[in-house]
């Protein structure tokens, strides 16, 4: 699952030369803030699913945007003159925005209630100082447990990690434009420590599980406004609904041997799938529990939309999915086919009668 650096989570994300964090208070300028593309795959067979709408995502169980229909949206944005004016575009599309956006957009929509000609950052600068000190202790809280592991290490190890939970929690507190605490560095930084034995390594493994806790602005309000404090009306406002653009994503990764087929293709939201990254699904599932109840909801708006004609030729996908789900889930996932009207046989021919029909065309 290799996905162009984007905009989501800070997990790869390129910036200019003139970016600061929000947190030195210098103004983040041009960053590269586009729509979720992939490379060095080809995701091309999941082209038709990217076309349908109102697909619930099987990750977090919120309903996803399609990116052509964002597009749109985006442009409306782009036209906007005021806030009051962005507040009534998104408002319809207050369901399919993810909780935290979700929560955001309802602070804006309550200030443009009474300041109509307001601005964004104005509602960002008036909550900073609280969300930032919200946002150390998030941290903290999250080193606290990591630290709290380290006690089951050698003692070498355990001193070697806590010198990288000490610098962190440094940083934080300092809060210096020039040295700001970076979540993907400090996973970054667990990678580096070597355990002795292969008890240590399921120690460690413990830890960076924990470490993935730390907040972003997909999983923490604080985050959000700490993070986009001083970007643009238009990055602020579209933010809000990037996160539930649809997205292809790899059942399997494809850097752990995934096809790009069909069969390992689902639509997911680009927060999900930036969260997920290479992640093994049945561990996923661990962290959101939800995610099978999600997927069966998913494979009944597929089966809807076969029976719709809107994916001739692939009716044959939800068995396919289904056993590539329950083989990566290590059976958390069994996905339900019985109200399927097609049989596995049957649907299989109609999708070679359907290519055959194509090619004599």
């Amino acid at each position: 699952m290799h996905i162009h650096p984007i905009f989501l989570y800070g997990l790869k994300t390129e910036y200019n030369k003139n970016f600061s964090n929000t947190r030195g208070n210098k103004i983040i300028t041009n960053p590269v803030y586009d729509t979720v593309t992939f490379l060095g795959n080809n995701t091309s067979a999941g082209n038709v699913l990217k076309r349908l709408k109102n697909i619930t995502c099987p990750y977090t169980g919120v309903k996803m945007i399609p990116g052509s229909e964002n597009k749109t949206i985006e442009k409306k944005i782009d036209k906007a003159k005021k806030i009051s004016d962005v507040i009534k575009i998104l408002i319809s599309y207050t369901n399919y925005m993810q909780p935290v956006e979700r929560e955001m957009f309802e602070v804006f929509k309550q200030y443009s209630s009474k300041n109509p000609n307001g601005k964004f950052q104005e509602v960002l600068h008036r909550i900073y100082s609280d969300a930032l000190a919200k946002l150390k202790l998030e941290e903290f809280a999250v080193l606290d447990k990591v630290d709290a592991i380290s006690k089951e290490l050698s003692p070498q190890t355990a001193l070697y990690l806590r010198s990288k939970t000490t610098k962190c929690r440094e940083i934080i507190l300092e809060n210096r434009a020039e040295d700001t605490f970076k979540r993907k560095t400090f996973l970054t930084s667990l990678n580096e420590i070597r355990p002795a034995n292969d008890n240590e390594q399921q120690i460690l493994e413990r830890m960076k599980d924990n470490a993935l806790y730390l907040p972003t602005s997909g999983s923490s309000v604080n985050a959000f406004v700490v993070k986009y404090a001083n970007r643009s009306e238009q990055e602020i406002a579209k933010r809000l609904l990037r996160a539930s653009v649809a997205t292809i994503e790899h059942v399997k990764p494809d850097s752990h041997g995934g096809a790009n087929s069909l069969g390992n293709f689902m639509l997911v939201s680009a927060q999900a799938n930036n969260r997920r990254a290479n992640m093994p699904l049945e561990k996923y599932i661990e962290r959101y529990p939800n995610i099978p109840k999600y997927c069966q909801v998913y494979i009944n708006q597929i089966i809807t939309s076969i029976y719709r004609g809107k994916l001739r030729g692939c009716e044959s996908y939800p068995f396919k999915l289904k056993k590539t789900l329950t083989e990566e889930s290590n059976g958390r996932i069994k996905l339900d086919l019985t109200h399927y009207r097609y049989t596995e046989e049957q649907a299989n021919n109609i999708v070679k009668q359907y290519h055959l029909a194509q090619q004599n065309h």
